[in-house]
């Protein structure tokens, strides 16, 4: 089954990462994957994607207009691709710093309090895009956990593996936080 999804949100906030990640981990499963980074010259700070593309069979085009999932982590995303994820798709959002909430009620919102969280339980606010990944693979099992912290191994750089209990902490959190 082919899972079109886009992450976004500002440079710095661990967007490329997430998809990266999970494009590894989805890898790791034998699936097809795609992964195309989107950013402009400002990336700490301006605003930055990519589009992950994850199926059973081969993928005709990483690019789509429309997404069964986003994951946006800032306001100008939510406003960009509230209006992109497909009839009966999944938004999840960063609720705690973005104030004006998804409208549409064709689709699954989930709103994860991912810098919250990150800051104040786990003291590192770096690993929020880990909470909203955690979330995400609650919600539609696209790959198992045990992929993504194989994954994590191989795309953390070796000067930060030290992290890796704190990211597996930050994922696991995450995931606790869907009902």
């Amino acid at each position: 089954m082919l899972q079109e999804m886009i992450f976004a949100g500002f440079g710095g906030q661990g967007v490329l990462s997430m998809g990266m990640l999970l494009a590894y981990a989805a890898m790791k499963e034998g699936k097809e994957v795609s992964w195309m980074p989107s950013y402009g010259p400002e990336m700490r700070g301006g605003t930055t994607n990519c589009m992950v593309n994850i199926s059973d069979q081969m993928i005709s085009s990483p690019i789509v207009s429309e997404y069964d999932v986003a994951v946006v982590l800032n306001q100008p995303s939510l406003k960009k691709f509230e209006p992109k994820v497909k009839k009966g798709g999944i938004l999840i959002w960063e609720c705690s710093t973005i104030k004006e909430s998804p409208s549409r009620t064709d689709i699954d919102i989930y709103p994860i309090p991912a810098i919250d969280k990150a800051a104040n339980e786990l003291k590192n606010i770096k690993v929020m895009n880990m909470l909203a990944l955690g979330a995400l693979v609650k919600i539609n099992k696209i790959v198992k956990k045990e992929s993504l912290l194989l994954a994590l191994k191989e795309t953390l750089p070796k000067r930060h593996h030290h992290l890796i209990p704190l990211n597996k902490k930050a994922l696991e959190m995450g995931m606790k936080l869907i009902k």
